[in-house]
């Protein structure tokens, strides 16, 4: 299972209606449940982002999720795909 770090800003409209918010999240929470991808973490931010989520699923379906989330225009995303030190000690294991 692939774990996905979200950078996630409000747009125009997003912010317009941040009171929202709380509600917009709970229902893509229940968006990606069905699809099979698990909320580890939502974090509200100061600074460059507004909003940092932390995800694990496959990449098909964080795909899907994260068009479905910017199709509705409240949000813009920048996803990272993360590694665990576990992963990243395998990966210097296979440098030639």
């Amino acid at each position: 299972m692939a774990t996905f770090i979200a950078l996630v800003n409000f747009t125009d409209q997003g912010i317009k209606n941040v009171k929202d918010s709380p509600d917009r999240l709970n229902a893509f929470r229940a968006l990606t449940e069905k699809a099979g991808v698990t909320i580890k973490s939502v974090h509200y931010t100061l600074g460059h982002h507004d909003m940092v989520l932390v995800a694990e699923g496959s990449e098909e379906a964080y795909m899907s999720v994260g068009l479905k989330l910017g199709s509705l225009g409240n949000v813009r995303t920048q996803t990272l795909r993360a590694f665990s030190p576990d992963d990243f000690k395998k990966f210097i294991g296979k440098m030639a």
